[in-house]
């Protein structure tokens, strides 16, 4: 079977504006309470390899090496970049439909409210090495 990476970034949803830091306390744990039914489902469905949420930007480093010297290490990606990657799922299914599916669910996340976020979710197969 296929696995499929959904890659969900820091940008806003196209129905929310307002940063889940500023939400209010209700919000949130609605928000974090379906990703955690989500992945319980996906788990039980024998789908989900695995689901992280990352640090925020503020705790990211940048490593640039060329492999002959030490490495150049700074703090944080560009502030101005919104492509930010705020967590992702790495999903073993069927098909790339399923992977939309999953996708599809995700992008729908409560927001403020309990309004779905309409976040961006980009889906990505994961490839694997050529075969000897």
């Amino acid at each position: 079977m296929p696995k499929y990476m959904l890659l969900q970034t820091y940008a806003q949803g196209e129905d929310c504006d307002v940063p889940l830091p500023e939400w209010a306390p209700e919000d949130i744990r609605a928000h974090i309470q379906f990703q955690h039914v989500l992945n319980a489902e996906l788990t039980e469905a024998g789908e989900l390899v695995e689901a992280e949420g990352l640090a925020g930007p503020e705790a990211a480093k940048t490593v640039v090496a060329d492999g002959k010297g030490g490495a150049v290490v700074t703090d944080g990606p560009f502030p101005e970049g919104k492509e930010l990657l705020a967590g992702y799922r790495v999903v073993d299914v069927e098909s790339e439909a399923r992977a939309l599916e999953i996708a599809t669910r995700v992008s729908a996340a409560p927001g403020p409210q309990g309004a779905p976020l309409r976040v961006p979710i980009e889906v990505r197969q994961v490839m694997s090495a050529p075969e000897a």
